[in-house]
């Protein structure tokens, strides 16, 4: 449930509501009694994800074991591999 600030525009009174999303902003003030509140516009803390499958490192794969380079070579690395080799795919049998 979101949160928002409120201001009484009589008062200055300042706070903060627990509201639905779908509720009329407050209007009465819980200080002066007055309907001069108005719903302050921030930034805010912003929308918090939890569990799993948000984060960037949720979907990195492990590091090699045997400490070696992870671009040993294969397609698309840009080491300057052995172009004799064929390419990336090459069936030539000798």
């Amino acid at each position: 449930m979101p949160h928002y600030d409120y201001r009484c525009d009589d008062c200055e009174h300042e706070f903060e509501a627990f509201q639905s999303m779908r509720s009329d902003p407050l209007a009465k003030c819980p200080e002066c009694e007055k309907h001069a509140l108005k719903r302050l516009v921030g930034s805010g803390s912003g929308i918090i994800f939890k569990g799993t499958g948000f984060y960037q490192t949720d979907y990195k794969q492990a590091a090699p074991s045997d400490g070696g380079d992870s671009d040993s070579g294969g397609c698309g690395s840009s080491d300057g591999g052995d172009s004799d080799s064929g390419g990336c795919g090459s069936s030539d049998g000798g």
